[in-house]
């Protein structure tokens, strides 16, 4: 199994990446969290790696705190929580934004996530009662840095996509968004945006 990934950043295209490891390029999902706070292309980058093997193929899911990692573990566990939607929980809300919302018991925090209902965010806030005390709050070092790509508001609307909200959110969430803003900046903000956050 493949627990951690160390290499050089060979593509960002939320909300897949690809890191080049002595010649060999991984494929990696990764929330918007963890794309947000990666560094420019070219440059060395370490994830925390989950691995899951499915009769269809490996796939990788990335993070840059290993407290991250450990949430999307517990979120895979609930039933009906598959990986993207993990992802997508994990791209709204930080590890202690999740545990803040599981711990006051904040429905509507998750039913603004696509694909979430009502019945799923109880089953979820339920499961992972006291589950996230230990993860969340870790500090963790991070890569920073980030990377304008070529079209910042196209990049932010087909990762919006990805995640679940449909094409007319997307474009909503990017009218409003600053000229010249980067594409980390402007998946920050439109997420904000959609979750309802101020």
């Amino acid at each position: 199994m493949i627990g951690r990934l160390s290499g050089r950043l060979l593509s960002k295209q939320p909300p897949a990446i690809m890191v080049d490891v002595q010649g060999v390029g991984y494929e990696v999902d990764v929330s918007m969290n963890t794309f947000c706070e990666l560094p420019a292309l070219d440059a060395p980058v370490m994830l925390h790696i989950h691995m899951a093997v499915r009769e269809d193929g490996h796939f990788l899911y990335g993070f840059l705190t290993e407290s991250e990692r450990a949430a999307f573990r517990q979120l895979i566990k609930i039933s009906g929580i598959g990986a993207r939607m993990a992802l997508a929980v994990l791209s709204g809300l930080t590890v202690d934004e999740l545990a803040a919302a599981i711990a006051r018991q904040d429905v509507g925090c998750f039913t603004r996530i696509p694909g979430i209902g009502k019945k799923t965010a109880e089953r979820l806030m339920l499961e992972l009662k006291g589950k996230l005390d230990l993860v969340a709050g870790q500090g963790a070092t991070r890569v920073a840095g980030q990377t304008t790509l070529s079209d910042p508001l196209q990049d932010t609307i087909d990762a919006l996509v990805a995640l679940g909200y449909n094409a007319k959110e997307a474009q909503g969430a990017t009218k409003a968004l600053p000229a010249g803003v980067s594409t980390t900046d402007a998946i920050r903000l439109a997420l904000k945006q959609l979750s309802g956050l101020k």
